[in-house]
């Protein structure tokens, strides 16, 4: 199996109000620590999609491949077809850049649930709601490449009901994304 992790950083941050990418999160921004999870994970390549304002102040790992998003007012969806149509692998992991307190340990569960079932869509559920980090065989490359607006792969998801396996997360407390400053704010 060889695991394309993507990581989807190009958003505009419209209910933060600012780019979440530059927040900080115990000494380090949100990017760093996304990039620096990815740069540890037992995958066979990484990817990072960024939007083109970007690229002149992140700074980014060797053997990172990066892709621009020209259009990030085009929803995540743009994203999600940039990251696959770069990956060679037999799967893609999709990262979020704004759960700044996920670890390996955190993600492990789902790597390991692919290896044993590899024709699944995995994902984490806290609180009865399904969360990101997102793992996809590649047999839905097309769906993915077919993806239009601000959606990601919730529909997929659920056209494929029978073809989801759900984990429950032993901390599920690492999955929570970052989006608005009242969300920083009950964090602390």
């Amino acid at each position: 199996m060889k695991i394309s992790a993507i990581l989807l950083a190009a958003g505009l941050s419209r209910r933060m109000g600012r780019d979440k990418l530059l927040l900080e999160y115990d000494g380090r921004s949100f990017f760093r620590r996304a990039v620096d999870l990815l740069s540890i994970l037992p995958v066979y390549e990484r990817i990072i999609v960024i939007s083109g304002r970007q690229q002149d102040f992140l700074s980014f790992s060797p053997g990172v491949r990066v892709c621009i998003n020209s259009n990030p007012e085009n929803g995540l969806s743009d994203s999600v077809k940039l990251g696959v149509e770069a990956a060679a692998g037999t799967h893609y992991l999709f990262l979020n850049a704004d759960q700044p307190r996920l670890t390996l340990n955190d993600l492990m569960p789902l790597i390991k649930a692919a290896e044993e079932n590899p024709d699944k869509i995995i994902y984490p559920v806290v609180d009865s709601k399904p969360v990101t980090p997102t793992l996809f065989p590649c047999r839905f490359k097309q769906e993915l490449l077919s993806l239009s607006g601000d959606a990601g792969g919730r529909s997929i998801r659920e056209m494929y009901k029978d073809l989801n396996l759900t984990l429950k997360p032993e901390n599920p407390e690492n999955f929570k994304d970052f989006d608005t400053e009242e969300d920083l704010f009950n964090d602390k």
